[in-house]
């Protein structure tokens, strides 16, 4: 057992969700079960895919406070090669500020409530107790790391830990909106004789499309994940018969955003969900 999975094991046992990190700062890669993206989980593996491989490749979802886990076989071969061990602030019910810079400490220092700091390579994290979402680039130099989002470890800091205050909150609120990009198509190939949904009524689609906001707006944990089966689920049932329209994707990816989900995740939870049916 190394220095990291003694830290990992540390940490978990104050409920501290954890993950093995290689070089750059990154997850570790697929796992065989995940080849090629197969799960759905995006190249750089930064954002999870709905798989349930036991192996330590889908970031912060795959963070964990369960000791068995962490000392498995698989987990254990992961922690020999990691460089540094991760977190999940939003599973541990904490928010990351991370100041990347010096201007950025100053301004935290100006504008921001004095909490527990952790200097960093270039600049320091900043740890409020309370969850929030994640969002990267709200004003130069800051990123928030808390909900769907990993933080590299790098020990306690010093200072007391406060409240998380709503001027955090605003900087993700006020943070202008990602341009939008063009919706996937959802228009695929008719079947013969036109592009209506022979096998359904119309009233079975409307249904169905109800029924998979429900699902999403519902997720009270793994939205990504519930995303992507709930974009397979629709198109398994109505992707090659022609009936759907950009109307409903945008239904579905709005569903999506009021999760938090980012209008990129959504295009590659879809594109994904396609390619899984060869559509």
């Amino acid at each position: 057992m190394n220095e990291h999975q003694n830290t990992a094991l540390d940490l978990a046992a104050s409920r501290i969700p954890v993950l093995p990190l290689r070089a750059g700062k990154v997850p570790f890669g697929n796992c065989r079960r995940c080849t090629d993206n197969a799960c759905g989980g995006r190249p750089n593996m930064k954002t999870p895919g709905p798989c349930t491989c036991p192996g330590p490749c889908h970031a912060w979802a795959a963070a964990t406070t369960d000791p068995d886990v962490i000392c498995s076989g698989v987990w254990h071969r992961a922690w020999v090669r990691a460089a540094a061990v991760a977190y999940h602030p939003g599973g541990a019910g904490l928010t990351v500020v991370d100041l990347d810079n010096a201007d950025a400490v100053t301004w935290a220092r100006e504008n921001l409530p004095a909490t527990q700091t952790v200097p960093t390579t270039r600049g320091e994290h900043w740890l409020y107790l309370g969850a929030m979402q994640s969002a990267n680039a709200v004003r130069p130099g800051v990123d928030i790391k808390s909900t769907m989002a990993y933080a590299r470890w790098l020990g306690f800091g010093t200072g007391t830990m406060t409240a998380l205050p709503d001027a955090v909150r605003a900087l993700a609120a006020s943070k202008p909106a990602p341009i939008r990009p063009g919706l996937p198509t959802a228009t695929v190939p008719a079947p013969a004789g036109g592009g209506e949904c022979r096998h359904r009524t119309p009233a079975f689609l409307e249904r169905g499309i109800a029924m998979a906001e429900q699902r999403i707006t519902g997720a009270s944990e793994a939205v990504h994940t519930t995303v992507y089966r709930t974009f397979l689920a629709v198109l398994s049932t109505h992707g090659r018969c022609g009936c759907l329209t950009d109307g409903h994707v945008a239904r579905l990816f709005a569903a999506a955003q009021t999760k938090g989900e980012t209008a990129r995740h959504c295009t590659d939870a879809w594109t994904n969900a396609r390619t899984r049916l060869g559509l």
